[in-house]
C-alpha cells in the first residue's frame, strides 16, 4: 500500500511540476508580473482538483486542507521565474524547444495520473455508482486547471483547439470506468492512465486533431 501511495505521490507530483510550469510560461510570455505568474502556475496546477471537490461537496477542497501540492506548484513556478528573469534568451533559443519536449512528456503524464485520481477521488467519496459523474470528475481534474489558466490568460482554452488533449483523458477515463466492474481497480486505474498518455504523446508526435467545421 506505501509503495502504491508512493509511486502516485510521485507520478502526481511530476504532473503537479508540469502543469505549474505551463500556467507560468503562458504568464511570462504574456509578460504578467510576478504574482500573475505565481497565480496562473498555482491555478494551472491544482485548479482541475478544487472544481472537482467543489462538484461533489468536499469543501474545503482539499489544496487548502492539505497544501502539499500548492507548495510543490508554488516553487516550481518561482524556480522558473528566476531562471527566465536570469536568462532571456531561453525564451527563443534552442533550449525552449528542449524545454517543452520535455514538459509535454511530464504533461501527459499528469493528465493520466490526474484524470484517475479524480475518478478515484469521485468513488472514494461515495458516487462509484454514477459513471456518468465520475468520468466527468476524472476528466474535469485532468484539464480543468488549464481552462482556468487560459481564462484568466485571455485566451481560447488549449483543451479545446489543439492535439486531442481533453479527448484523451476523456478516453482515458470511460476506459478506467469501464474496466473498474472487470479487473482489479489498481490494473484498471494503470491502464486508464497509460492510455491517456500514450493517445497525448501520439497526438503531439503526429499532429492529430479533431476536425472543424471549417476546412483551412
Amino acid at each position: 500500500m506505501k509503495v502504491e501511495l508512493s509511486l502516485f505521490f510521485f507520478v502526481e507530483a511530476v504532473g503537479t511540476i508540469a502543469f505549474a510550469s505551463s500556467g507560468a510560461m503562458v504568464a511570462i510570455k504574456k509578460q504578467l508580473d510576478l504574482l500573475g505568474v505565481i497565480v496562473l502556475g498555482v491555478t494551472t496546477a491544482v485548479g482541475g482538483g478544487m472544481i472537482r471537490d467543489i462538484i461533489i461537496g468536499n469543501v474545503p477542497p482539499a489544496l487548502f486542507k492539505d497544501p502539499v501540492y500548492v507548495l510543490l506548484a508554488f516553487f516550481t513556478v518561482m524556480i522558473l521565474f528566476i531562471i527566465v528573469r536570469s536568462n532571456q534568451r531561453i525564451l527563443d533559443g534552442r533550449s525552449l524547444v528542449t524545454y517543452e519536449k520535455v514538459m509535454n512528456i511530464f504533461d501527459a503524464v499528469g493528465l493520466g495520473a490526474f484524470t484517475v485520481v479524480g475518478i478515484d477521488t469521485a468513488i472514494l467519496s461515495g458516487y462509484g455508482e454514477y459513471h456518468f459523474l465520475i468520468i466527468f470528475l476524472g476528466v474535469i481534474t485532468g484539464v480543468g486547471g488549464g481552462i482556468l489558466r487560459d481564462i484568466m490568460a485571455g485566451q481560447t482554452p488549449y483543451v479545446l483547439r489543439k492535439h486531442i488533449y481533453a479527448s484523451a483523458s476523456i478516453a482515458g477515463a470511460i476506459l478506467y470506468a469501464g474496466l473498474l466492474e472487470q479487473i482489479n481497480g489498481n490494473i484498471a486505474m494503470l491502464i486508464g492512465a497509460c492510455t491517456v498518455i500514450l493517445i497525448r504523446l501520439l497526438a503531439t508526435r503526429y499532429c492529430w486533431n479533431l476536425p472543424t467545421a471549417t476546412k483551412k
